[in-house]
């Protein structure tokens, strides 16, 4: 976002709330989003402004839709922040700043980590418990029926991922053909559901804040206990098993575990669905490495479920030493000048990182890729019984037999799409950054 963007929102701050905007920071990250600071005659007041992406998910969940799901919450007693009012140009929700810090691995000790993750427990199931008729009367839809109920809303994002598509994804469709072959029974009724759950802040060993409810909604309580697992692969939840039985004990009885490995799969391939649109295309501001982090990441960690929940043995792929050609010059060069220098800016030393890891990643390509791509062709060509000399082509082919596939071919499957997964992350490993070395609980 640019500078005049944040003029912008700070007049508009000052016409909502009153008072004299004096901070207004730029945070850290690839969405727009700002804290800012307000003098006002009781005192000064801090506030965070959410903005849109601006980008694919926007038409599966608004901004608004976030907006009003945090207002019933507040009425419901639950900790997040309090809302302020929306602005609509650029657009954002204006919130309360709430006290605390995000990321659990930062906790003092052991203590406050068990502290504050089985309070956040004892909250999700306050959630799940609540009436869903004020989130009916806000706009909310509940499932019509219980595949509906166990699908969520995975039929937003292969919406969108049908219409974005333009080659072969069979890792993707073997993800989703697999969730509509083993639909489960639901844990319980359709309640309020975080969607992406574990995104709190915390202080002094408690919860003071739930936040990032973009992605809520009416579904399984059982939705939220599969997405920890993947939130954990970024921002790190401590043992999870302790945090489950907490769970089971605020609610009074466990959910069964083949639906808590469905939903973490089905969870963790939404994100595959939703980047795909992003990575098709480069966008001013858009940060693709990123993008493509979660994009593997989250390919892989669906496989290393349904592999656990099948018994499948998971070997990783041997990978080849780097080649250097006549092009590798010229990426290192381009990866040395774009090492960031110290910002003072936050946002400014992102932005050089942003660059610099782009940069990092072509190097990478230019020496590991022909190599990881001739193995993927080649374990491609084993499995369908092919002499293909494209990997696109290969994959075409993968996708319209794997159409015609049963469950006998699961096992072949998962193994060769784990292994293509860990390929890629090998690609991008100095530039994984939060998750460097994650794997699902």
């Amino acid at each position: 976002m640019s500078q005049p963007d944040s003029a912008v929102i700070c007049a508009w701050v000052e016409k909502q709330v009153g008072g004299r905007v004096v901070s207004c920071e730029r945070q850290a990250r690839w969405r727009p989003a700002y804290f800012l600071e307000v003098e006002q005659d009781e005192g000064r007041i801090s506030l965070y402004f959410r903005g849109d992406r601006g980008v694919s998910d926007s038409e599966q969940y608004a901004l608004e839709h976030e907006m009003a799901c945090l207002q019933v919450l507040e009425a419901g007693g639950i900790p997040v922040p309090h809302v302020f009012g929306f602005c609509e140009k650029p657009r954002g929700i204006l919130m309360e700043r709430s006290p605390g810090r995000a990321d659990l691995s930062t906790a003092k000790n052991k203590e406050e980590e068990r502290s504050v993750q089985r309070h956040y427990m004892e909250i999700l199931a306050q959630i799940h418990s609540l009436d869903i008729d004020p989130f009916l009367r806000a706009g909310l839809a509940p499932p019509s029926d219980p595949e509906k109920l166990a699908l969520a809303d995975l039929p937003l994002w292969e919406k969108a991922y049908r219409r974005a598509k333009v080659r072969p994804q069979p890792l993707i469709e073997f993800g989703l053909s697999w969730l509509k072959r083993n639909v489960p029974p639901p844990a319980d009724s359709a309640c309020f559901v975080c969607g992406d759950s574990g995104q709190f802040l915390f202080d002094e060993g408690r919860v003071t804040a739930v936040i990032d409810l973009e992605l809520a909604h009416l579904g399984d309580p059982a939705e939220d206990l599969g997405a920890l697992r993947s939130r954990d692969l970024s921002e790190p939840l401590g043992d999870l098993r302790p945090a489950l039985a907490a769970y089971s004990e605020f609610i009074g009885h466990e959910i069964d575990r083949f639906l808590i490995d469905y939903h973490t799969v089905r969870f963790s391939l939404t994100t595959p669905l939703a980047t795909l649109p992003v990575l098709a295309q480069a966008r001013p501001g858009i940060d693709l490495i990123q993008y493509l982090c979660w994009f593997h990441v989250y390919s892989r960690a669906p496989m290393e479920v349904i592999a656990k929940a099948q018994g499948i043995t998971l070997e990783p792929p041997e990978i080849p030493k780097a080649e250097n050609n006549r092009h590798s010059p010229i990426y290192e060069d381009l990866s040395l000048r774009l090492t960031p220098p110290a910002a003072e800016d936050a946002f400014d030393n992102y932005a050089g990182q942003t660059a610099h890891r782009t940069a990092v990643y072509l190097e990478r390509l230019n020496r590991y890729g022909p190599a990881l791509a001739a193995a993927d062709l080649a374990e491609t060509n084993a499995l369908l019984g092919t002499h293909h000399a494209d990997n696109e082509a290969a994959d075409a082919d993968l996708e319209a037999w794997l159409a015609e596939a049963d469950a006998q071919a699961d096992e072949a499957l998962v193994r060769l799409f784990y292994r293509r997964c860990v390929r890629e992350e090998v690609l991008l490993e100095p530039v994984l950054g939060e998750f460097s070395g994650a794997r699902i609980q």
